[in-house]
């Protein structure tokens, strides 16, 4: 028989405008928002935050930008970067977050594909976005969140803010929560580029649903580390504690972590599994290293397994209590997202009195399909689906294995500009997510692997393979390319390519340079070849291992690679 789920009772909104509104009313002098490096708008309340977005929305429209225009957002995490987006959704434009990753070229496309019209970006991007200006016809408004020496005709954000009279609240536009709010673009490169569109209901019922299953409170601190423009921390990271009455803080670096931990007493950790694999092994090591710890602790663990599972909770949290001050002593709660967490580190982590559970979601889906919950958990499960959310595995094998399907609420309008990527990825209202997976017998859905094409890396970044071949395979020395993820035992998952050279340009450069082709010369070349193609890519996206095949990939009468071939092994 199914658990019955336990479920919270949250406050109903149906748009982003709606959530903002209500935080303010009802949090109002409750800090929000905090950035712990220095910005120049670096701390608000939730009564100061509703004032800057009415200020700025209104100095946005003295601008003569109209409502449902495209408005760009890219930057480092900080409270300017939610003050931006908060106003696009508040007075009815459409936003468009850019990874702050991404090369020139990615950045200048998105702008191209998306239509935007104003870009809010932070002073790291000044020159850029000055050098933008002589072809992005499009784009009409440059705002920029610092100071900047390189344009004069930029605004700037704080300036526009400061002189501008607020709105009244009754004069905010009225949203229409079914309509385009935000396109995501899920990759930045040339003809590639895919805009995920959602409304503010999808993000809405993404954020009820989410909270009713996993309680936050307004005593709760999120200290924010990834990237604000990935629909995970956005949702989860910066909607949902402004949803709850809690506050995020920005942490001022990776590097910062368990200090900026300590700074803020967060309670509240949202990171990708790479993060919580190093904090294990660190802990691990530091354990090992010391010899009265490595007698002590593994009985001590056993010893406090037993006595909670007889209802002392806090038990663990006072025996390790000096484990948990190094990360501020207040963290009540760990989530994962962006990849599969290793079901080992989730439990070791448990054993210290570290509450962990993870989910799993999409861009696609606003993000959250299934959670774990801190009491119904299981390590090696993606979670069980949000009370809106239905999921069916597709065809399923003679395991019950089969693509993940899912329809509810938060799932997207479709791709922008993109109806055939459209109708590929929906079927009868179900969206395809790509991932293999199986539900078991208490509904926790688990996830095998994915469709074979999509690299996911462990910082929980999609790297599309197509992309970083279509760059390996503009040089002279290599005819094609077939790149896919690879478990390295200390790495974790890599990019990994493999090659077959084009024996015409070898042939002639022995000839022109009267060398000998053999091993070492055709390794040399595409090793160079690999580090030119390195030097175009974001780090997530570069090559870290590469072989040389002899014979050409098998293809289809499109000349396109059978991939399954050689992922399975041929």
């Amino acid at each position: 028989m199914k658990k019955e789920i336990k479920l919270y009772s949250v406050t109903r909104i149906d748009s982003i405008q709606d959530m903002v509104l209500k935080s303010a009313k009802n949090f109002g002098s409750k800090l929000a928002l905090e950035d712990l490096n220095d910005t120049p708008i670096n701390k608000v309340t939730y009564r100061e935050l509703l004032d800057n977005i009415l200020r700025f929305g209104r100095a946005l429209q003295d601008l003569g930008i109209k409502e449902r225009t495209h408005i760009a957002v890219i930057g480092e995490n900080r409270v300017q970067w939610a003050i931006s987006y908060l106003t696009a959704m508040c007075f009815n434009y459409v936003v468009v977050p850019i990874d702050k990753n991404l090369t020139t070229n990615e950045i200048m496309n998105i702008l191209h594909e998306s239509d935007s019209e104003a870009i809010i970006f932070s002073g790291t991007y000044s020159g850029i976005m000055a050098e933008g200006r002589n072809f992005l016809k499009k784009l009409k408004h440059y705002i920029c969140m610092d100071e900047t020496r390189e344009e004069k005709s930029f605004y700037g954000m704080t300036e526009l803010i400061r002189k501008t009279k607020p709105k009244e609240i009754d004069e905010l536009p009225k949203i229409i929560p079914d309509d385009l709010a935000e396109i995501i673009f899920t990759s930045g490169s040339l003809g590639r580029a895919k805009g995920v569109m959602l409304s503010q209901k999808n993000l809405a019922t993404n954020l009820v649903d989410m909270v009713s299953m996993v309680l936050i409170t307004e005593k709760d601190r999120f200290l924010s580390v990834l990237p604000m423009h990935h629909t995970y921390e956005c949702t989860c990271g910066m909607l949902c504690p402004l949803y709850s009455g809690a506050s995020a803080h920005y942490a001022r670096s990776l590097k910062t972590i368990v200090d900026d931990l300590q700074t803020v007493k967060a309670t509240i950790l949202l990171a990708v599994p790479l993060l919580y694999d190093k904090v294990f092994k660190r802990i691990q090591k530091g354990i090992k290293e010391d010899k009265m710890k490595s007698k002590i602790v593994p009985p001590l663990v056993k010893v406090t397994n037993l006595l909670t599972t007889v209802g002392l909770k806090d038990v663990k949290k006072k025996i390790f209590h000096e484990l948990h001050a190094k990360f501020g002593g207040s963290v009540r709660l760990f989530i994962a997202g962006g990849a599969a967490p290793d079901p080992m580190v989730a439990k070791g982590l448990r054993e210290f009195g570290f509450n962990f559970i993870q989910g799993y979601g999409l861009t696609e889906t606003s993000p959250i399909l299934t959670l774990n919950q801190v009491d119904n958990f299981k390590d090696d499960a993606a979670g069980i689906p949000l009370p809106s959310v239905q999921i069916k595995i597709n065809n399923p094998d003679d395991n019950g294995s089969g693509e993940i399907w899912a329809k509810a609420p938060t799932v997207m309008i479709g791709y922008y500009k993109n109806e055939k990527a459209t109708e590929d990825t929906m079927e009868n209202g179900w969206f395809k997510t790509g991932d293999i997976g199986y539900i078991d017998e208490d509904n926790f859905l688990h996830i095998n692997g994915r469709k074979k094409n999509v690299i996911i890396s462990k910082s929980g970044k999609n790297v599309f393979p197509e992309e970083i071949e279509d760059v390996l395979n503009r040089s002279p020395f290599i005819l094609e390319s077939l790149v896919s993820g690879e478990e390295d035992p200390k790495q974790g998952e890599i990019i990994s390519a493999q090659i077959v050279v084009d024996a015409e340009m070898f042939i002639e450069l022995a000839e022109m340079k009267n060398i000998k082709i053999n091993e070492e010369l055709l390794h040399k070349t595409v090793a160079e070849e690999v580090e030119k193609a390195n030097k175009q890519l974001p780090a997530h996206k570069q090559i870290k291992k590469f072989n040389i095949r002899e014979k050409e990939f098998e293809k289809t009468t499109t000349q396109k690679i059978k991939r399954y071939l050689v992922n399975h092994g041929n």
